[in-house]
């Protein structure tokens, strides 16, 4: 099942207050960028961000999900109608988060 258009502009709406965050739509799900790195996706109408040492003492109680089959796991943020909560946890997590790769 893939993420509706309805979710996605309302996590983006949730996440307006975060400068340069935007999303890219992958096989019907969507990919989360901020400042230019991926911090996460919806998926299945499911916010999933990277379990990155910040993300799990933000959200010490999160569930592990996969995105889709074969994927890493993924941590679930269920507080997703708190816009402070979801841009504390961008921010937070942004440090830790890989730099995009070149491309050739």
């Amino acid at each position: 099942m893939a993420s509706s258009k309805e979710y996605i502009d309302f996590i983006l709406e949730q996440l307006s207050g975060l400068e340069d965050i935007h999303c890219r739509s992958m096989m019907g799900e969507y990919l989360l960028y901020y400042k230019g790195k991926v911090v996460g996706g919806v998926y299945d109408d499911r916010l999933l961000v990277k379990a990155v040492k910040s993300a799990l003492e933000y959200m010490p109680n999160a569930d592990y999900e996969l995105p889709y089959p074969g994927a890493k796991e993924m941590l679930l943020v269920d507080d997703v109608d708190n816009r402070d909560y979801l841009c504390g946890l961008f921010d937070r997590m942004y440090d830790e988060l890989p730099a995009p790769k070149k491309r050739k």
